[in-house]
């Protein structure tokens, strides 16, 4: 750890810098009864929020033969787009985060495998794009994560080397993706994580509560 400099904090979007679960499924909930089917409880679907709106679909609609999961998904991205920030919010501590951050003359960006066309609004929606070194979506690069490539595009964008980076996320394959790019990286456990998952074992280098331990975590690891 001692010849760790950090230099820039880089954060998976749904889950991990912004509540969007609010959103999510309240436009998979009017796709559902858009085609005479029953809503499901948030809590049914909450964890599959990071494997992306289909894999919300399926759990939601176990049953239903795949053609219709699809228009079901489109359905429900055309409402998502159309209200993407309507009862989305912030994590708790993730406002003074940031600025902790920025008052520390680190850099920070968002690496999500969100789509552009929902990631790009959001982060206009919460005033973060003119902030963020670098934003990079699921389609900006030919692979999404677990792959290394957004990361390293990411890091491309922030004029940053990766070993000089931490990544926070919700989810195995943000670890992964960090570790890949050889990151720090933090798992956001008060993200959508599902009952089974086990980030204890992901191989992060710590285990994030809450954003505030964010803070804590920096400060530890600054080079003075």
């Amino acid at each position: 750890m001692n010849s760790f400099k950090l230099d820039c904090v880089l954060f998976d979007l749904d889950g991990t810098l912004i509540d969007t679960a609010p959103d999510l499924i309240a436009c998979l909930n009017q796709a559902l009864t858009a085609h005479q089917l029953p809503v499901v409880a948030d809590a049914a679907v909450k964890p599959c929020i990071s494997m992306g709106a289909l894999a919300m679909i399926k759990q939601a609609t176990r049953t239903l033969a795949a053609v219709d999961q699809e228009q079901l998904l489109s359905y429900m991205l055309d409402c998502y787009q159309n209200n993407i920030a309507e009862h989305s919010r912030f994590f708790q501590g993730i406002v003074e985060t940031l600025e902790s951050i920025e008052s520390l003359g680190l850099k920070w960006g968002v690496v999500t495998n969100k789509r552009q066309r929902f990631t790009q609004p959001l982060m206009d929606a919460f005033n973060l794009t003119g902030r963020a070194a670098c934003i990079i979506s699921g389609d900006t690069t030919a692979n999404s994560k677990p792959h290394p490539e957004p990361m390293l595009a990411a890091c491309k964008l922030a004029d940053v080397k990766p070993e000089n980076c931490v990544y926070i996320g919700d989810a195995s394959h943000d670890i992964a993706a960090g570790k890949s790019a050889h990151m720090k990286t933090l798992a956001a456990i008060y993200g959508y994580i599902n009952a089974g998952d086990q980030p204890e074992s992901w191989g992060a280098d710590g285990l994030i509560e809450h954003p505030s331990q964010l803070q804590t975590w920096i400060q530890a690891n600054l080079c003075h």
